[in-house]
């Protein structure tokens, strides 16, 4: 594959989603009475991985489930001669250590920069609570949204739906660390006390629509309204690298996926909580 191919692979692309969303979200918060206090929404333009405010400029920071989104997957993985993580779109426990490695660093780069720039423009006394996903030890686990994505790209490689090329040289931009990662780059980075650190598991169940009572529900219709939910997510990520005309059976059969897993154990998330003060 030529140099400018592999380039256009690792491109992410934008979206403004989450804005289209906002008048809904207001009506809401208003449906639900006075008492819950005046709503104010404000957009900052700009990368959260550098700055985005002026210095002592902010009391109180509070992301949730955005940084395990790297700024970028690693660029080492497709810039030789052949890709380093064929076959797979994220790490997996077969993976090359030089795979595991190229993430880490990536992640390690972005989280710096994030808590440095957080730091100039926390006011003195300032905090941050972070919670993103994680997971509890150095192994990476099968049951995961990118690691099932990924057997099923497999499948339909098999079945001539999807150039193997394309597969090799596509990697999901996405790092979950493990507490201790996250208390090194914390502590060595130097700007925060890190105050609480901990883990907690959440239900692939919390996809669902809050108006649904999970126990009425099989697993196959489970498994269809999860991949719904994470189609949201994902979609504009595969699309963009898979092309559009897939994206429907490749969900259909996520949702499939995630029904059989679901008849042999729970599937769960692994998410950081963490607060800390500005030093």
């Amino acid at each position: 594959m030529e140099k400018e191919q592999k380039q256009v692979m690792q491109k992410t692309p934008h979206s403004n989603g989450i804005f289209k969303l906002l008048p809904d979200f207001y009506q809401g918060v208003q449906e639900r009475g006075h008492n819950n206090g005046a709503c104010l929404i404000h957009a900052t333009p700009g990368n959260f991985y550098g700055r985005l405010f002026p210095n002592n400029y902010i009391n109180f920071f509070h992301s949730s489930s955005s940084l395990h989104w790297l700024s970028q997957a690693p660029e080492e993985l497709t810039t030789g001669e052949e890709p380093l993580n064929k076959g797979h779109i994220h790490i997996t426990n077969t993976s090359p250590e030089i795979v595991y490695k190229a993430y880490f660093e990536q992640f390690q780069r972005d989280f710096k920069l994030f808590l440095r720039s957080r730091s100039d423009e926390l006011t003195v006394g300032g905090s941050m609570l972070l919670s993103f996903l994680g997971r509890e030890n150095s192994l990476f686990e099968i049951g995961t949204s990118g690691a099932l994505i990924g057997m099923i790209l497999n499948d339909m490689v098999l079945e001539g739906l999807v150039e193997e090329t394309t597969l090799d040289y596509f990697n999901m931009p996405l790092y979950c660390p493990t507490m201790e990662e996250v208390k090194q780059i914390i502590e060595g980075e130097g700007s925060f006390t890190l105050q609480t650190l901990k883990t907690i598991q959440i239900s692939w169940n919390s996809h669902l629509p809050d108006d649904i009572d999970v126990s009425v529900l099989d697993n196959k219709m489970r498994g269809y309204l999860i991949a719904k939910s994470l189609r949201a997510v994902m979609e504009p990520l595969l699309s963009f690298a898979f092309g559009n005309n897939i994206m429907d059976e490749l969900f259909s059969r996520f949702g499939k996926k995630i029904s059989q897993i679901m008849e042999m154990e729970t599937l769960q998330y692994t998410t950081l909580i963490m607060y800390m003060t500005k030093i």
